[in-house]
């Protein structure tokens, strides 16, 4: 059977293993201990969580935001001397959530990533901390491995899809703000900021203003084995007011509203993409293709749910949301029968706020951290199993 189609129906378990909105999960406790290498913090929790760390200066602190989360446990009791932590203390964050502040002596970088349970461990949050003074300049970046060991798993591979570009310019606001500049932009952030994350890589579908088929959008994510895919879009809308961002993923039914269905009119443009054409299965009984064709889609569409719903969470805290869930329709640009696949509508070009913050570098910017937040969060909880991330988790599994 396919390889990749293996690994999604993987994913595709994994992801109903999960739900897909997090609540009701507790801190219940936190350890640190330190070795010649870095000051390790684990916090331990009574399920799964979304979170997002960041570091901020003048004072030096490093944020934690734990959506979905509360706190059950006392910090009081770590022993913090010695360890650049002055004090740890936490809030309400948002309306489920949790903010932890660890206020610094020095700047430090940080690496952070969950831990699924394990033995008698159950889930796990890690932060490694690492004093920035003492990190080659050249070494400082999260999750780097020391510079004799070998790589010894592959990326994870991202496309990044920017629509619409040359004889198509997508939706065109006022003053001529066209969405294929826009979305440019924002693809070409999205992939400096994957380039810089140890045990990714990433392609990007045009990294100029020429046009490109639908068709030829999905073969480039086939012919880079992509884990991943992601098209962004920046579209119109008739009703002048609608705004936010949105993300959708491939329906093989019915559109989930009558604005999925729109957009992905929008997006064809020209006909549907035939996907039986995409899999290997010339040389099969017609039936028996079918049937992997669907159990194909399937799987991937569940995996592209689950990715979806975590670059939704991200985007939240970024830019209002137009819908609150992943929405499906029938894109032609995300029918790979075999590669999880997102549309992702940044804002709506048409609405005079979302126009006027999108051509904006510093929103442009936060959109694509937010997009990288959110692919990273998924493969921090489904990591393809030959991949630098599941390696390197496994190897820390043992020690915490």
């Amino acid at each position: 059977m396919h390889r990749r189609h293996l690994l999604n129906l993987l994913l595709a378990s994994m992801a109903f293993a999960f739900p897909f909105t997090v609540s009701g999960a507790q801190i219940r406790n936190a350890r640190l201990w330190r070795s010649d290498e870095k000051l390790r913090l684990v916090f331990d929790l009574s399920g799964p969580v979304r979170y997002k760390a960041f570091s901020l200066s003048a004072p030096e602190r490093l944020i934690i935001d734990l959506s979905g989360a509360s706190l059950s446990g006392d910090f009081s009791e770590l022993a913090l001397a010695g360890t650049g932590i002055r004090s740890i203390r936490s809030g309400v964050f948002g309306r489920e959530g949790t903010r932890i502040v660890l206020d610094l002596n020095q700047p430090m970088l940080l690496n952070s990533f969950l831990l699924a349970p394990q033995g008698d461990q159950g889930h796990r949050l890690v932060l490694d901390l690492v004093d920035a003074k003492q990190v080659p300049n050249k070494a400082m970046v999260p999750r780097e491995t020391p510079s004799n060991e070998a790589h010894p798993r592959r990326d994870i591979i991202v496309v990044v899809d920017p629509g619409h570009g040359g004889k198509d310019p997508g939706a065109v606001g006022a003053k001529g703000i066209r969405e294929k500049d826009v979305v440019l932009s924002i693809a070409q952030l999205l992939a400096k900021r994957l380039k810089r994350e140890k045990g990714f890589d990433v392609r990007l579908v045009r990294n100029e203003d020429f046009f490109v088929p639908l068709r030829k959008r999905v073969d480039i994510a086939r012919q880079h084995k992509a884990d991943m895919f992601i098209s962004v879009h920046a579209d119109a809308a008739p009703r002048l007011t609608a705004s936010g961002a949105s993300v959708f993923c491939l329906s093989q039914g019915g559109a989930t509203s009558a604005t999925a269905r729109f957009m992905a009119q929008r997006e064809n443009g020209a006909d549907l993409l035939g996907a039986t054409s995409l899999l290997n299965l010339k040389d099969k009984d017609p039936m028996l293709a079918g049937v992997i064709l669907d159990m194909s889609m399937n799987a991937t569409i569940a995996a592209s749910l689950q990715l979806g719903s975590n670059v939704l969470s991200s985007l939240a805290g970024i830019t209002n949301l137009h819908q609150k869930r992943v929405e499906q329709a029938g894109f032609a640009v995300l029918k790979s029968p075999d590669v999880p696949s997102i549309l992702v509508e940044t804002g709506f070009i048409s609405n005079a706020r979302d126009r006027q913050r999108l051509v904006t570098a510093r929103h442009q910017q936060a959109i694509a951290n937010g997009l990288f937040d959110g692919l990273q969060s998924y493969f921090q909880k489904y990591p393809p199993i030959d991949s630098y991330i599941a390696w390197q988790q496994q190897q820390t599994k043992a020690q915490v």
